[in-house]
């Protein structure tokens, strides 16, 4: 099957070649069944990723996962390394919600210990986390405060007594990326920054409580600490406005950059520096400021989760009650070493709307996992599954380490408030038993009509052996902005 210049190479892969364009520097190649393909093809999607093979630097292949859709210069869904030495960095291959991740919280009880308190739960957390566009939080930072924030990420919270060591162990790259530089954010990105640590957000962001309701490799299950019927909490978050700021700046001062230079782009969306230039320095240090800032922003939350917990169970917390399974990054880039034709090679590895999924042995994951390989944490749309699953050394071969993040937009934000109204998602949802707290009907562009199915996702980068299934969640309550 050919279209939009792609090939099936594999059950589960497409190929389009360097030949399709004069511009292509390497091949494209997207994870999907035939299903997942088509929708795919319905935006713009395809022609990003053809656009990002055009990229200075870039290495092996432009890559995307089933869960690509439209995003601004790179697919959401896209991955692409390029050489750290002579390559570039893209701010649009990270995305502006530098480091929208996702936590999941694991707990000792199962569903007939949560759901007699799960009403008050659901409405204590909406009560506790500020969510919704610009809210603030309860944290309000001083710029020196700010400052450590930025340079320390999850642990400014551990030494606040708002973490545990291991809510850092579990969390990708233990929740802090070096030489973040405050200097480097503009002032409105400090000022967005200093009231908005401890909130959700809006958007795709959430907080849901689940159930595990299928396991499919007891033996990985058992070494994470889950179970059937357990409960555990998803929490899905980012930079807020700080990072969104950051991805701004970066892109205006690029485009500027660009002009004067008289680079052609496929994109102008796909703007970029050098790695080693001074002003990519300036992103770079930039950008993990904003990972950082993420970071300690779930963190401060699930210490607020935790509290909630606690309260309506009539028991103090110490933090056991809620395990962090694993945190991931999905808007970000990362310096990283790979194998690549028999040759180690130090890239720039961005991936946005994409997980990191490093295989087994692998000295970048935690010591309890390292022979599992990484969680990788994938979320449904509201309403629907969510996976648990490992990275492998398939993933370390074909992705730089890399897989799905998600379900994927299959409607835009505007079609899905058009097609979907808030009754009926209501009844959708109690017609599964799923309780709802959400600030307003608009929640209807976060239907899981909205989404590709994560069911078709999960497969295909499981078949195509880029993760192994662990276990699913379904939800019993969700929270959104």
């Amino acid at each position: 099957m050919a279209d939009k210049g792609f090939t099936r190479i594999a059950p589960f892969l497409y190929e389009a070649p360097a030949s399709l364009r004069s511009d292509m520097r390497v091949p494209a190649h997207l994870y999907a069944d035939e299903i997942l393909f088509k929708q795919a093809a319905d935006d713009r999607s395809l022609s990003q990723l053809i656009n990002t093979a055009t990229l200075p630097g870039i290495v092996g292949y432009a890559l995307a996962m089933p869960d690509i859709h439209e995003g601004y210069g790179f697919p959401i869904g896209g991955v692409v390394a390029t050489s750290w030495s002579d390559g570039i960095v893209s701010p649009g291959g990270v995305g502006y919600d530098i480091n929208c991740g996702v936590r999941l919280l694991t707990s000792h009880l199962s569903v007939s210990d949560i759901r007699p308190v799960l009403e008050d739960l659901l409405r204590l957390l909406y009560q506790t986390i500020p969510s919704g566009v610009g809210e603030t939080g309860k944290v309000h930072l001083k710029q020196s405060d700010l400052k450590l924030v930025l340079e320390q990420g999850a642990e400014w919270a551990l030494r606040r007594g708002l973490a545990t060591e291991s809510d850092l162990a579990h969390t990708e790259d233990y929740g802090k990326l070096d030489g973040a530089d405050i200097d480097a954010l503009s002032a409105r990105a400090r000022e967005r920054g200093l009231g908005q640590l401890g909130t959700l957000g809006s958007g795709n962001h959430f907080v849901e409580i689940d159930e595990i309701t299928e396991v499919y490799d007891q033996a990985a299950a058992s070494a994470l600490g889950i179970f059937r019927g357990q409960v555990c909490i998803w929490l899905h978050s980012g930079s807020r406005g700080l990072g969104h700021q950051v991805c701004t700046d970066a892109v205006s001062s690029m485009q500027r950059g660009v002009a004067k230079s008289g680079i052609k782009l496929a994109d102008r969306e796909l703007v970029y520096v050098q790695c080693n230039s001074a002003e990519g320095r300036r992103y770079w240090t930039a950008m993990n400021g904003a990972a950082n800032y993420a970071w300690a922003n779930r963190q401060v939350m699930t210490q607020q989760v935790r509290e909630c917990l606690a309260r309506v169970l009539g028991r103090e917390t110490d933090g056991a009650e809620l395990r962090v399974l694993y945190d991931v990054c999905h808007n970000i880039a990362k310096r990283e070493v790979h194998q690549f034709e028999g040759r180690r090679i130090e890239l720039c590895v961005h991936r946005k709307g994409a997980t990191r999924a490093f295989g087994p042995g692998q000295q970048q994951l935690p010591e309890d996992y390292r022979s599992l390989g990484q969680p990788v944490l994938v979320p449904g749309s509201m309403g629907t599954s969510s996976y648990i699953c490992l990275g492998t050394q398939a993933a370390m071969e074909q992705t730089f380490g890399s897989a799905c993040h998600g379900a994927g937009r299959q409607l835009s934000r505007t079609e899905a408030r058009k097609r979907i109204q808030g009754e009926q998602l209501r009844a959708q949802l109690a017609e599964h038993n799923i309780l709802l707290q959400a600030g307003s009907m608009e929640v209807t562009e976060e239907a899981p009509q909205a989404y590709k199915d994560v069911d078709g996702v999960v497969n295909v980068v499981h078949q195509a052996g880029l993760v192994r299934k662990v276990a699913r969640t379904q939800p019993l309550a969700v929270m959104k902005g």
